[in-house]
């Protein structure tokens, strides 16, 4: 998978979930229907958030995207269908371009420990995807305790 096909794919999915959670809450607040799996899409929703944020930093650390552009990217998933916006934009940018960077270079930018611990990553992809995923589970997990964004 390219990173474009990785935030690609969580962009969509960030959508879908946006998607299922205002359907539920239109059924829900403004029907009063009784919507079973409210709690399941809320979580749902938020789990691909947290992913979408990840995808984010991992793909914009690869593609060498500027720090403002990484936090303006995660951003994005707040508003509805923002990240599918993101995705089109930085496609036409050219931002998505490429694949991963799983060797050093001449780039001075390569030595940097960021740089170093991205590509010891990408070489082990399968340790990276139970890190990530441990990562957000645990996010999710502080979320959960937290509570619900609006209280």
């Amino acid at each position: 998978m390219s990173p474009r096909t990785v935030f690609r794919t969580v962009s969509i999915a960030e959508a879908i979930t946006w998607t299922a959670l205002i359907a539920a809450m239109l059924a829900r607040y403004v029907f009063s229907a009784e919507v079973p799996f409210f709690f399941a899409i809320g979580l749902a929703h938020g789990v691909v958030f947290i992913a979408f944020v990840a995808a984010c930093v991992v793909v914009g650390l690869n593609q060498r995207w500027r720090w403002w552009v990484i936090v303006v990217a995660a951003a994005t998933a707040i508003p509805p269908y923002g990240t599918v916006v993101t995705d089109i934009v930085l496609e036409r940018r050219g931002l998505l371009a490429g694949g991963w960077r799983l060797q050093a270079t001449d780039d001075p930018r390569d030595a940097h420990p960021i740089d170093r611990l991205l590509r010891w990553f990408l070489n082990r992809p399968w340790l990276f995807v139970v890190v990530l995923v441990v990562v957000v589970a645990l996010l999710t997990t502080v979320a959960l305790v937290a509570g619900p964004p609006a209280g």
